[in-house]
C-alpha cells in the first residue's frame, strides 16, 4: 500500500467500526440473531464488551455445562448434583403403580364387606398386608440380583468374591418367602378372605433361623460396599441404577437391608392380626405361639449380629503400642454405641463404647481397609466419670479459633474423664446434635449401671461362699455348717431327732439354692 492511500484506508476502517458498533448495540438485532462477526480492532472489542447484555449463554458455555453434567456422576463426594430425569418423573414404572393399592377392601370384591363386621375387615386387612409384604419382598430380592448382582458380575465391575461378600446368602431367602406366599395364597378363599393363618405361621416361622448368617454378614458387607464406591466404575453403575425407574430412588444398600427390616416387622404384623382376632377364634392360640416363636428368633439373631459387629470392629483396631491392649476389649461381645465425635480442637474421633470399656480412635486407611487407630489409652467404664456440659461451657482450642467461633460450635458437648493413680485422661466430646448427645449420655450411663450391678453381684456371691469361723478365719460355708452340727452333737451328747434333721436339711437346701441363683445372676 502506498503512502497516499493510507488516509483513505483509515477512513474506511473507521466506517466499518461505526457499522459494527451499531450492529452490536441494536437490541432488536441482538434478540433475533447473535452477531458472529469477528471484530478486527482488539481495543475496540475490549471497550465494547461491556455493552453486550448477557441474555443467553454461548454455545461453548452450554457445552461446558453439558460436559460437566455428563461427568459429574463420577464424583464420589457430590452425589446430589443429579437432577431427576424428565422421563423418570413423567413415566413411573409399572411396579410402583402395582404397589399403590395395598388394601384388601380395594383389591377384592367390595360386596363381601357388607357381610363382615368391622373387626373382621380389619383382620382381613392385616392378613392381606402380611401376604402383600411377602410378594413385595420377593420382587425386591429378585430385583437386587437381576439388576445389581448379575450385571456387575458380567461387566466385571466387581469380582465374584466381592459380590458374594456384599450380597451374602440373599439367594437362599427368595425360595423361603416364596413358600410362605404360596401357603397364604392356598388358604385364601375365592372372595379374597382368609379364615386361618396361625397354623401356617407356626409351621413356617422356624425357617427364619437361616437369617442368622445373612444378618451377621451385613456389617462387613456394608463396609466393603462403601469401600468399593470409591471406584468410579462402581459409583457410575450404582448412580445410573439409582436414576433408573426400577430403583424407586432406592440405592443398592436399601435393597440389601430389606430382609432385615422385614424380619423385625414380623412381630408387629402378627400382633396386628391377633389384635383383630376374636378370643374364641381357632387362630387365637396359634397366633400367640407364632409371636413367641418370632420374638425368640429375632432376639437370637440380634445377639449374634451384635457379636459379629463387635468382632468386626475389634479386628480393625490398631494399637500404637502394646500397652494400649486391654483384656476388657478382648472380652467384649457387644458394641453398645459407636460413632463420630469431635474434641474441643475440632479433631474428628471415632468412639466405641464396649460393654466395659470406652475406646477413642481415629479413622485411618490401612491396607486399603478402613481401620481405627487408638487415640488414647482405653478408659474402663467402671472408673469413667461422665459430665453433661451446658452449651457455651466449653472453649474451643486456640485463642484465634475461639474468638471467631459461633454459637453452633460450642453446643452439644459432654466430658468423659478417668483417673487412676498416675494415669489420667479428660476428653470434651461434641456430638452432631442434641439428640445424638443424649443418646451417648444414655448409653454411657446404662453401661456404668450394668458394670456397677455386676460388681455388686460378684461381691455378694464371693461373700456368700465364705463365712467367718469361730477363730476368725474364713472357711467355706458348707464346712462351717458341718462344724456347728458336730459341736452341737458334742455339747448335747445325745442324738438329734428327725424334725431337727429335716430343718437343717431344708436350711442347707435354701442356702445352696440362693448361691446358685446368685451365681446365675453374676454370669448373666
Amino acid at each position: 500500500m502506498v503512502a497516499k492511500d493510507y488516509p483513505f484506508y483509515l477512513s474506511v476502517k473507521r466506517a466499518n467500526c461505526a457499522l459494527e458498533v451499531q450492529t452490536v448495540t441494536s437490541p432488536a438485532k441482538e434478540t433475533e440473531e447473535p452477531s458472529n462477526k469477528r471484530v478486527k480492532p482488539l481495543s475496540r472489542v475490549t471497550s465494547l464488551a461491556s455493552l453486550i447484555p448477557p441474555v443467553r449463554a454461548t454455545p461453548l458455555k452450554r457445552f461446558s455445562q453439558t460436559l460437566q453434567r455428563s461427568i459429574s456422576f463420577r464424583s464420589d463426594s457430590r452425589p446430589d448434583l443429579f437432577s431427576p430425569r424428565p422421563w423418570s418423573r413423567n413415566m413411573p414404572p409399572a411396579n410402583t403403580k402395582r404397589r399403590d393399592s395395598k388394601l384388601w377392601s380395594e383389591t377384592f370384591d367390595v360386596c363381601v364387606n357388607h357381610m363382615l363386621t368391622s373387626k373382621e375387615i380389619k383382620r382381613q386387612e392385616a392378613i392381606f398386608e402380611l401376604s402383600q409384604g411377602e410378594e413385595d419382598l420377593i420382587e425386591d430380592l429378585k430385583l437386587a440380583k437381576k439388576a445389581y448382582h448379575d450385571p456387575m458380575l458380567k461387566l466385571s465391575i466387581m469380582t465374584e468374591q466381592e459380590l458374594t461378600q456384599i450380597f451374602g446368602t440373599l439367594d437362599s431367602l427368595i425360595p423361603l418367602h416364596e413358600d410362605l406366599l404360596r401357603r397364604l395364597q392356598e388358604v385364601r378363599k375365592p372372595d379374597g378372605s382368609t379364615e386361618h393363618v396361625g397354623h401356617i405361621l407356626v409351621g413356617w416361622l422356624p425357617c427364619l433361623n437361616s437369617y442368622d448368617s445373612y444378618c451377621s454378614n451385613q456389617v462387613a458387607a456394608k463396609a466393603l460396599l462403601d469401600h468399593k464406591k470409591q471406584d468410579h466404575r462402581v459409583q457410575d453403575f450404582l448412580q445410573r441404577c439409582l436414576e433408573s425407574p426400577f430403583s424407586r430412588k432406592l440405592d443398592l444398600w436399601n435393597f440389601l437391608d430389606i430382609p432385615r427390616s422385614r424380619l423385625v416387622k414380623y412381630p408387629l404384623l402378627l400382633r396386628e392380626i391377633l389384635r383383630h382376632t376374636p378370643n374364641d377364634h381357632p387362630d387365637q392360640q396359634h397366633l400367640e405361639e407364632a409371636i413367641n416363636i418370632i420374638q425368640g428368633i429375632v432376639a437370637e439373631i440380634n445377639i449374634k449380629t451384635g457379636e459379629s459387629e463387635c468382632q468386626y470392629y475389634k479386628e480393625r483396631l490398631i494399637y500404637l503400642e502394646e500397652g494400649q491392649r486391654d483384656s476388657l476389649i478382648d472380652n467384649s461381645r457387644v458394641v453398645c454405641c459407636h460413632g463420630e465425635l469431635k474434641n474441643n480442637r475440632g479433631v474428628k474421633l471415632h468412639v466405641f463404647l464396649f460393654e466395659e470399656v470406652l475406646v477413642i480412635t481415629r479413622v485411618i486407611t490401612h491396607n486399603e481397609q478402613l481401620c481405627y487407630q487408638l487415640y488414647r489409652q482405653p478408659i474402663p467404664v467402671r472408673e469413667l466419670v461422665l459430665e453433661d456440659l451446658q452449651d457455651g461451657e466449653v472453649r474451643l482450642g486456640g485463642s484465634i479459633r475461639g474468638a471467631f467461633s459461633n454459637n453452633e460450635r460450642i453446643k452439644n458437648f459432654f466430658r468423659v474423664s478417668f483417673k487412676n493413680g498416675s494415669q489420667s485422661q479428660s476428653h470434651s466430646l461434641q456430638a452432631n446434635d442434641s439428640f445424638n448427645k443424649q443418646q451417648w449420655l444414655n448409653c454411657i450411663r446404662q453401661a456404668k449401671e450394668k458394670v456397677t450391678c455386676a460388681g455388686k453381684a460378684g461381691m455378694l456371691n464371693s461373700e456368700a461362699r465364705f463365712l467367718l469361723s469361730p477363730n476368725g478365719s474364713k472357711v467355706p460355708q458348707g464346712e462351717t455348717t458341718l462344724e456347728q452340727m458336730d459341736q452341737s452333737d458334742c455339747e448335747s451328747e445325745c442324738s438329734m431327732d428327725t424334725s431337727e434333721i429335716s430343718i437343717d436339711c431344708e436350711r442347707m437346701e435354701q442356702t445352696n439354692s440362693c448361691e446358685n441363683e446368685k451365681q446365675i445372676e453374676t454370669n448373666v
